[in-house]
């Protein structure tokens, strides 16, 4: 069972190793990278491409570990209690299963992700590590330990916001999606809209690249934003012309607001272009 890529998805030659260099393993794959670089979809087309079912963990700030093996609703239980109901008397009806406990029963490999994983706090990696190395974890309310039947493919992103422990990084296979050069990115879109005018595509990609080049820019446009913006160009029929510069200068590019996010960088942006056509 390997990865191959999918039709929806270009994975480099080193993505693809490092997605089957987790599953021979048997160890989770942490991928990071910068956001919009596909790290959520690649555990989508891997799930897909391997015939597994994914589950979805997305974290939160205030979500903690706990959840994702199960979660005792004891407020249920005292209020069924006081309502007199049958249900009281079975603990069971009020353990609520978490991802974790749903991938360790189900009777087929699943692909499991846990998405941005920075984003909780620092412990819950930490919390993480006896169930994700032993594949078990007891539930105390039922006096129960849950094995898993079938070892999930775990894949775990992260936008690097925060150090992860290194006891959790040892237990993981690392793989950082660089950003994509030209000809990658070039796939990339060719995916998203096959049949698209070279020409438009070659006049998009060199205005991404030098708004993204720019230095000082507090949020570089990503790859997401890139597909976002020439779904834009092509639903308003902007003509070639609009992105093509005379003097080849950098010019504001139409429907900038769908590269650029933030004021700061918008305002950095039409400094340096003023500045260079004074220089002109």
């Amino acid at each position: 069972m390997k990865f191959q890529g999918t039709d929806q998805y270009v994975a480099t030659d080193d993505l693809k190793l490092a997605v089957n260099a987790a599953l021979s393993l048997k160890r989770p794959l942490l991928v990071k990278g910068e956001p919009g670089t596909g790290k959520t979809m690649l555990a989508e087309q891997v799930s897909e491409a391997l015939g597994m079912p994914l589950l979805q963990w997305h974290i939160k700030s205030t979500t903690k570990a706990q959840q994702g093996l199960y979660e005792y609703d004891a407020v249920s239980r005292l209020r069924d209690s006081q309502l007199g109901d049958e249900r009281v008397k079975d603990i069971h009806n009020y353990i609520v299963k978490g991802v974790l406990w749903q991938a360790f029963e189900a009777d087929h490999p699943v692909a499991l992700l846990i998405d941005e994983i920075d984003k909780a706090d620092i412990e819950f990696p930490n919390d993480l590590l006896r169930e994700i190395d032993r594949m078990e974890f007891y539930v105390y309310e039922t006096r129960q330990l849950v094995k898993a039947k079938h070892r999930p493919l775990v894949i775990i992103t992260s936008n690097n916001e925060k150090d992860l422990p290194d006891a959790f990084l040892r237990r993981c296979f690392f793989h950082y999606i660089r950003f994509p050069d030209a000809d990658t990115m070039k796939q990339i879109v060719e995916v998203h809209f096959p049949g698209i005018k070279q020409e438009l595509l070659s006049a998009a990609m060199k205005q991404f690249y030098e708004v993204r080049n720019l230095p000082g820019l507090k949020k570089k446009p990503s790859t997401s934003e890139l597909i976002d913006w020439i779904k834009l160009l092509v639903a308003e029929d902007i003509p070639l012309s609009a992105l093509q510069s005379k003097d080849d200068k950098v010019a504001i590019p139409p429907l900038v607001g769908a590269l650029l996010k933030n004021e700061q960088d918008l305002t950095l942006f039409e400094k340096l272009i003023f500045m260079a056509r004074n220089h002109r």
